[in-house]
């Protein structure tokens, strides 16, 4: 007799979580900067094949510029996904589930974790502008669950984001 394999449908709590966090990806600025926007015949948009991918690992920055004179506080670069300011260079994350590149070897608790504390795994390097940490700080644990989840349902995308820059003051030296 053949072995069948039985898909496990997710429970109505499991749809649920996902769908919350769906709506929150979607109405809480997600795409903004972690999906390369291109230029399209309305201006720059996100690219979806590409969401919620962070800076691309092909296009590699340049030395960290300086800010012009005036009221500036941060240059952003034209994918949306890098921007640069008095704490130098930061690139938005791949949160696509993929093992090597994204959130996929990251459990709930490592995600929520890194919210609530403003470091990278709860523990490493600081959260860098312009992400808003300190509004989603504000987020119940259940509301980050769901991101998470619905983050971990999305296709993986192999992207190695580059690490931060230096402020070019502190690159000079």
């Amino acid at each position: 007799m053949p072995l069948t394999c039985l898909a496990i449908a997710p429970s109505n709590a499991d749809e649920s979580k996902v769908a919350r966090g769906k709506y929150l990806v979607n109405t809480s600025g997600c795409h903004d900067c972690h999906t390369p926007w291109v230029m399209g015949p309305n201006g720059p948009g996100p690219d979806m094949s590409r969401a919620l991918s962070g800076q691309p690992a092909n296009e590699q920055p340049p030395a960290p510029p300086v800010l012009p004179e005036g009221p500036w506080v941060t240059l952003t670069s034209a994918s949306n996904t890098a921007f640069a300011g008095p704490w130098g260079v930061s690139f938005t994350a791949n949160l696509t589930p993929d093992k090597e590149t994204g959130l996929g070897k990251w459990s709930e608790r490592n995600f929520i974790d890194t919210i609530r504390t403003g470091r990278h795994l709860g523990r490493g390097r600081e959260i860098l502008p312009p992400m808003p940490i300190g509004v989603y700080r504000q987020m119940t644990d259940n509301d980050l669950a769901s991101i998470f989840a619905y983050l971990q349902t999305l296709p993986p995308i192999s992207n190695k984001v580059p690490e931060p820059l230096p402020p070019a003051s502190a690159a000079a030296h």
